[in-house]
């Protein structure tokens, strides 16, 4: 059940796929991210992903969402189960977004690459000003804002192989 959502913009519900991706070296990349019509949001560091286009799987939305937000070339057999389970809500340009999300690991052979933005969207090149490969123990220790907010909670026990369903998170 989700809570009453602030009356404040029009509100777009879908389902998403958040990746973390873990290099051989455990450490998870994430961007920085801000909101250039909210600055009051701040900034923050966020997972891989977004929404599922019509007719795709969890499988395929993370492949994708991968490629064309890092330039990471990631195989169907390398995304793991989706876990993580989530319902949140969050401010985005002028919608407030309400959405399904499952979060799926994806486990490099290598260490983390480069990020390379060729593929990004429009709005996602504004969005992402920064990317870097995090050290698993510095985002449980961080004072950082994450997206997903448990994210320093929660990234242990899923990188552990445990189930999680989490209650809802209204973001922003």
């Amino acid at each position: 059940m989700t809570p009453a959502l602030p009356d404040d913009f029009p509100v777009i519900e879908r389902h998403a796929v958040r990746v973390v991706v873990l290099d051989a070296d455990q450490r998870v990349l994430l961007f920085h991210t801000r909101d250039p019509e909210h600055p009051r949001l701040g900034t923050w560091w966020e997972l891989p992903g977004g929404g599922m286009d019509p007719g795709e799987t969890y499988l395929d939305t993370a492949v994708r969402e991968l490629r064309e937000e890092s330039g990471i070339v990631a195989l169907p057999a390398q995304v793991g189960p989706p876990a993580w389970r989530r319902r949140a809500s969050f401010l985005h340009r002028r919608t407030r977004h309400l959405q399904d999300e499952v979060v799926v690991t994806v486990r490099l052979t290598g260490p983390g690459p480069e990020v390379d933005e060729a593929d990004r969207l429009a709005y996602e090149r504004e969005d992402y000003f920064g990317f870097r490969w995090w050290p698993v123990d510095e985002i449980v220790a961080g004072r950082e804002r994450f997206y997903p907010g448990r994210l320093p909670d929660l990234l242990p026990v899923l990188l552990a192989g445990e189930e999680i369903d989490e209650p809802f998170e209204l973001w922003s």
